[in-house]
């Protein structure tokens, strides 16, 4: 187990986070608010959910996660990302990394899709304008 802090990041759509790790009493802040606070109670569960998965490692560490951008819920997915990553590169445990992969193969790896760019001609990326002969 090491006791130096290590920045770990995680990202989803448009959402950047940034966690710090470092050995503990199990406190975790998000953008400086505990953890327990945080609103919508949605957010909170999918934060919460690398944390549960780890178990007994939850309580020897102290994590910090600064996030910024996209909309509330890409910013609680980008922030449960880099909790993940930082509690298995923090453990060095291949079964904890089992467990989350197992879960939720996204809370390691990340999810590649992006929103598609709007074209001409229409109201979005492919529905076009309606047109009419009569």
């Amino acid at each position: 187990m090491s006791s130096n802090v290590k920045l770990y990041s995680g990202s989803r759509k448009t959402a950047r986070a940034i966690a710090t790790i470092s050995s503990g009493r199990g406190r975790v802040r998000i953008n400086k608010v505990p953890v327990e606070i945080i609103t919508p109670e949605v957010a909170r569960e999918v934060i919460l959910t690398p944390l549960q998965l780890a178990g007994d490692i939850r309580e020897k560490v102290d994590i910090d996660v600064k996030v910024k951008g996209g909309g509330f819920m890409s910013r609680a997915e980008a922030a449960a990302i880099a909790i993940s990553r930082a509690l298995v590169d923090w453990s060095k445990s291949q079964e904890l990394r089992k467990r989350i992969i197992e879960f939720d193969k996204h809370l390691l790896i990340g999810d590649p899709r992006r929103t598609e760019p709007k074209k001409f001609g229409g109201p979005g990326p492919r529905r076009r304008r309606q047109k009419s002969y009569r």
